[in-house]
C-alpha cells in the first residue's frame, strides 16, 4: 500500500512538471502571488476589451494592431519571467530580484512600440540609437523568455537565424548573402510588423487568446467533466468501451483546448485507469489517450491556433479553413475508434456494466434517428426563423436574440436540475457501473450553448473569429456567474449568496487560467516571428527551397517526405504553433512551386495542412513526444514504448496529408454538397480499411497478402484517379499555336493545363504548369481578351507578348517573353469514381476469405460490440 502511494505521488509530480510547461511552475506566496494573479486577469480583461465593440461605442481605449500586439507581448514576457523559473533549482515560491528586473525591462521593451508609436511612425526605417538599444534588449529578453517557457530548441533556432542575418557575407557557398547591419536587423525584427510583431503575434493577439480564454472558462464551468461523463455513458459498455469513450471525450475536449498535453492530462487521468480496468495494457491505454488527445489539435474550430494563422498565411476566410480541415479530422477520429475496436476484438475484451435500460437494436436506431431529425429540424427552424425576423426587427434583433438565448439557457438549466448533479470521479476509485446516458446528457446541455453561439457567429453571421469568440465568451461569463445560484434555486438548496460568490471565484480563476495558458503561445508566436522576419529579410527561404529541391531531385513525393521529416524534427523541440509557422514559412511555397513544375497544382491550404499535421505528430513521436510522457506518467508505462505505440496508432493521421495533397476532394475543394457527402462516406470506409490493414486484423488475424490487398483497396478508394489516369489519359495535347482555339473549346467549368518555360526571380530558367480556367466569352478571341493575354509567334515558338495590368492572366503567373511549351485540354472519359467498384470487389474477397477462417461461435459474439 505504501508503494502504491509512493508511485501515485511520483506520477503526480511528473504530471505537475509536464503541465508546468503549459502555464509556469512558479506560484509565489503572499502579495507577489496575488499581484501575478491580478496581472493575469488584467491581461484577459484587456483582450476582451480590444475584441469587443465597446472601445468604438465609448470612443476611448482604441488600439491599432501594432499597439495591441505590443501590449499583448508585454503581458506575455512579464508573466513568463515571473511564472517560469530560470533553472530547476530556482525558487518556486518566491520571485528573485533579478527576475523582477528582467520582467519589468522586458515588458517595457515589448511595450516600446505602444509608448513611442507616434515617434516611430515619424522615422520609419531610420532607427535612432535609443531604438536600437531597446530592440537589442527586447530580442535578448524574448529569447530568454522563450528558453524558460518553451525550452532551448526554439531559442536556439531563433538565434541561428539572427546570426545568419548578421553573418551573411561569411556564409559558405549558396548560403551566402550580402548580410544586414545591426540597425537594419533591429528595425526589421523589433520596430516593424515584419518580425517579432508580425502576423503570428497578431493572430495570437486578435484571435487565439479569445479562444483559449473561452476554453478555460468552459472547462472551469464544468464542461470538461461533462464531456467525459457523456462519452463514457454512451460508449463505455461496448467492447473496449472506455478507450472508445476516451477518443470521443478527447475529441470534444479538443474543441475547447489547443494543447495536446493539457488534453492528455485532463481526460487521461480518468480514462487511462478505466482502459486498464477492461484489459488494455498500460502502454496501449496511454497510447490511445495520446493519439486521441493529439488529434484534438486538428479538430476545428481552434486547431491549436493554426486555423487563425492559416487565415492570414493562405489568404482565405476562417470558414473556408474550417471547411477544408473538418473532413480529415473527423475521419481520423472515426478510424481511431475503429482501431480501438480491433484491439478489443483481438483481446476479446468486454465493456463496463451499463445502467441504461436494455433496449433492442431497432429501438436504439429509431431513437437515434429521431433525435438526429429533431436536431436538424430545430436547426432549420432557428436558421430560417431568425432569417425571417432579422428584417422585421431591424436593430432590435440582437436584443431579442439575447433574451431568447437567456430563456433557452434558464430552461435547459431547469431541465438539468431534475437530474442528479455530475460529480468529479476519482480515477483511482473502483468504477464498475457506468452512469445512465439520458440523465448525464440532460444535466449539462446548457454547456453546448456557447459552442452553438460560436459556430453560429462564425458560420451564419460570418463575424470575424475574434468577435465570434468574444460573444461566445460573454455568454460563457454569464453562465459561470449564474449557473450555481440558478441551479441552487431550482434544486431548492438555498444559500444563493454563497453560490453567487462561488460563481465570481470561478470567473476570476477562469480569467487567470486563460492568461496563464496563453503565456507559452504568446512567447512562441513572437519568437517564431524572428525566424519569419529573417526569412523575409535575407531571402534564405529561396536558398532552402533550392537546397530541398536539390535533395528531392525534383520529385514532389520525396520532397513531401523531406518536409514531413523536417516538421517532425523541429516539432520535437518546438510547440506545434511555432513549428507550423517556421516550416510553412520555409517550405510551403516551395512545395507549391515544385508541384507546378511537376504538373500538379497543389492548393496552398493543402500544403499548410500537410505541414500542420506533421507538426502535431511530433507530440507523439519518440524520443521527445511530451504527450506520450504525460500519458506514461498516468499509466505507469514506459514513455518511449507508449510513444511508439501511439505513433503506430497515428499512422492514419500521417497518411492523410499525403492523400489530400494528391486528392484535394478530401479537403472539400471545388466539390458539390452531394459529392462532399459521398467523399466523406467513401473516405471514411477507406480509412477504416487502412486501419484494419495496419493493425493486421479485420474479422480475424489477417495474413500478409490480405493486409497488402486491404492497403491497395484503401489507396484506390482514397485516390481512384491514379488508376483511371493509367488506363485513360485525362488530357489531350494541343499545339501551343492553337491556344486561342483550345480556350474557346473548353467548357465553362473546365481548365487548360499550360506548361511555361521562363525565368524565376533570380533570372534562372524554370518550367512550371499553370491551370487556366475558362474566362467569360462565347469565342476563343473573347476569352483571350477577358483573360488579358496576348501571344505572338516567333521561329515556331509561341511566346507571351503582353499581360494586361490587373488581369486574370497576370494573377495566374503569365509574364512577358515566356514560352508556352505545351497545352493539355481535358477529354471526356469515365468518372474516376468507377474505380471504386473493383476496389470494393477486392475488399469483399478479403472479407469472404476471413469469414471462412472465423470460428462459428464468434460470428454471433459481436452483438455487444
Amino acid at each position: 500500500m505504501q508503494d502504491d502511494k509512493s508511485t501515485a505521488h511520483t506520477r503526480e509530480a511528473e504530471l505537475e512538471e509536464l503541465t508546468a510547461n503549459e502555464s509556469g511552475s512558479r506560484k509565489p506566496d503572499g502579495p507577489v502571488g496575488k499581484l501575478l494573479l491580478c496581472v493575469a486577469a488584467a491581461w484577459s480583461l484587456f483582450q476582451l476589451w480590444i475584441a469587443s465593440p465597446l472601445p468604438f461605442v465609448f470612443g476611448f481605449g482604441i488600439f491599432s494592431a501594432t499597439e495591441a500586439r505590443s501590449i499583448h507581448l508585454a503581458f506575455a514576457i512579464f508573466l513568463a519571467f515571473m511564472a517560469y523559473p530560470a533553472f530547476k533549482r530556482s525558487p518556486r515560491h518566491r520571485v528573485p530580484l533579478l527576475d523582477w528586473g528582467l520582467a519589468l525591462v522586458g515588458a517595457f521593451a515589448a511595450s516600446y512600440l505602444y509608448f513611442f508609436y507616434e515617434q516611430l511612425a515619424e522615422r520609419p526605417g531610420a532607427p535612432i540609437l535609443q531604438d536600437v538599444i531597446i530592440g537589442v534588449i527586447g530580442l535578448l529578453l524574448l529569447l530568454e523568455a522563450t528558453r524558460r517557457a518553451l525550452g532551448p530548441p526554439l531559442m536556439i533556432v531563433a538565434i541561428v537565424f539572427i546570426v545568419y542575418s548578421l553573418a551573411g557575407p561569411y556564409m559558405p557557398g549558396m548560403l551566402a548573402h550580402r548580410g544586414v547591419s545591426l540597425y537594419s536587423l533591429v528595425n526589421h525584427q523589433w520596430l516593424t510588423s515584419q518580425g517579432v510583431f508580425g502576423i503570428a503575434l497578431g493572430v495570437s493577439t486578435s484571435f487565439v487568446f479569445l479562444f483559449v480564454l473561452f476554453g478555460a472558462l468552459l472547462d472551469k464551468a464544468g464542461a470538461g467533466n461533462y464531456f467525459i461523463k457523456m462519452a463514457f455513458s454512451m460508449l463505455g459498455h461496448y467492447r473496449g468501451g472506455p478507450a472508445k469513450a476516451a477518443v470521443v471525450a478527447s475529441g470534444m475536449t479538443g474543441l475547447i483546448s489547443g494543447s495536446s498535453i493539457a488534453n492528455t492530462v485532463t481526460t487521461g487521468t480518468f480514462t487511462i485507469p478505466m482502459m486498464k480496468r477492461v484489459g488494455f495494457s498500460s502502454t496501449k491505454a496511454g497510447a490511445v489517450e495520446v493519439s486521441s488527445s493529439v488529434n484534438g489539435q486538428i479538430m476545428p474550430p481552434v486547431m491549436g491556433a493554426a486555423a487563425f494563422l492559416m487565415v492570414e498565411y493562405v489568404g482565405i476566410s476562417y470558414v473556408d479553413v474550417i471547411k477544408h480541415a473538418f473532413l480529415p479530422a473527423v475521419i481520423s477520429y472515426i478510424a481511431l475508434i475503429y482501431i480501438v475496436h480491433l484491439e478489443a476484438l483481438k483481446a476479446n475484451m468486454q465493456g463496463l456494466e451499463s445502467s441504461n435500460p436494455v433496449r433492442p437494436w431497432l429501438q436504439k436506431i429509431v431513437g437515434f434517428l429521431t433525435g438526429l431529425v429533431g436536431i436538424m429540424a430545430l436547426a432549420l427552424v432557428v436558421y430560417y426563423g431568425l432569417g425571417w425576423l432579422k428584417p422585421v426587427l431591424g436593430e432590435a434583433m440582437p436584443w431579442v436574440s439575447a433574451v431568447g438565448l437567456a430563456v433557452i439557457y434558464v430552461a435547459l438549466l431547469k431541465l438539468g436540475s431534475r437530474y442528479p448533479e455530475l460529480e468529479e470521479d476519482d480515477a483511482n476509485s473502483d468504477i464498475t457501473v457506468l452512469p445512465q446516458t439520458r440523465p448525464t446528457v440532460m444535466v449539462g446541455l446548457y454547456f453546448l450553448l456557447p459552442v452553438v453561439v460560436l459556430v453560429w457567429c462564425l458560420m451564419v453571421e460570418r463575424l470575424s473569429p475574434g468577435l465570434s469568440a468574444f460573444w461566445a465568451t460573454v455568454l460563457m461569463i454569464v453562465i459561470i456567474l449564474t449557473q450555481r445560484p440558478l441551479e441552487a434555486f431550482f434544486r431548492g438548496r438555498g444559500a444563493l449568496g454563497n453560490e453567487a460568490k462561488r460563481g465570481v471565484v470561478d470567473l476570476w480563476e477562469g480569467l487567470i487560467d486563460g492568461a496563464r495558458n496563453m503565456i507559452g503561445i504568446g512567447i512562441a508566436t513572437a519568437a517564431a516571428g524572428i525566424i519569419v522576419g529573417a526569412v523575409s529579410q535575407t531571402g534564405v527561404g529561396l536558398v532552402l527551397a533550392g537546397l530541398v529541391e536539390t535533395l528531392s531531385m525534383g520529385n514532389l513525393l520525396l520532397m513531401l517526405m523531406l518536409t514531413a521529416v523536417l516538421s517532425l524534427i523541429l516539432g520535437m523541440g518546438l510547440p506545434t504553433t511555432a513549428n507550423y509557422i517556421v516550416v510553412s514559412a520555409l517550405l510551403a511555397p516551395v512545395i507549391v512551386q515544385l508541384g507546378q513544375q511537376n504538373g500538379l497544382i497543389v492548393p496552398l491550404i493543402a500544403v499548410h495542412l500537410f505541414v500542420f499535421y506533421f507538426g502535431i505528430m511530433a507530440d507523439v513521436t519518440p524520443p521527445v513526444g511530451l504527450a506520450s510522457f504525460a500519458a506514461a506518467a498516468i499509466s505507469g508505462a514506459d514513455p518511449i514504448r507508449t510513444g511508439f505505440q501511439a505513433f503506430y496508432y497515428s499512422l492514419r493521421t500521417a497518411a492523410l496529408p499525403f492523400l489530400f495533397i494528391f486528392n484535394t476532394d478530401l479537403l472539400l475543394i471545388d466539390v458539390t454538397w452531394w459529392h462532399g457527402i459521398l467523399i466523406f462516406v467513401v473516405a471514411t470506409v477507406a480509412m477504416l480499411i487502412f486501419a484494419a490493414a495496419t493493425q493486421g486484423y479485420l474479422l480475424v488475424k489477417s495474413r500478409w497478402y490480405e493486409s497488402l490487398l486491404l492497403l491497395l483497396v484503401a489507396f484506390t478508394l482514397f485516390r481512384p484517379g491514379f488508376w483511371m489516369d493509367t488506363i485513360h489519359d485525362p488530357y489531350r495535347d494541343i499545339p501551343p499555336a492553337q491556344f486561342e482555339q483550345a480556350l474557346g473549346a473548353i467548357d465553362s467549368d473546365s481548365n487548360l493545363r499550360v506548361r511555361i518555360d521562363g525565368l524565376d526571380a533570380y533570372g534562372r530558367p524554370t518550367s512550371f504548369v499553370i491551370l487556366v480556367p475558362a474566362p467569360e466569352g462565347e469565342t476563343g478571341a473573347e476569352r483571350m481578351q477577358n483573360l488579358g493575354l496576348t501571344l505572338f509567334q516567333e521561329d515556331g515558338k509561341t511566346l507571351v507578348d503582353m499581360t494586361a495590368f490587373g488581369s486574370q492572366a497576370k494573377e495566374l503567373g503569365f509574364e512577358f517573353d515566356q514560352q508556352i511549351v505545351s497545352i493539355r485540354a481535358p477529354v471526356d472519359r469515365w468518372p474516376k469514381e468507377w474505380m471504386w467498384i473493383p476496389a470494393l470487389g477486392v475488399f469483399a474477397l478479403v472479407v469472404w476469405l476471413q469469414r471462412r477462417r472465423r470460428p462459428v461461435s464468434s460470428r454471433h459474439a459481436d452483438a455487444t460490440a
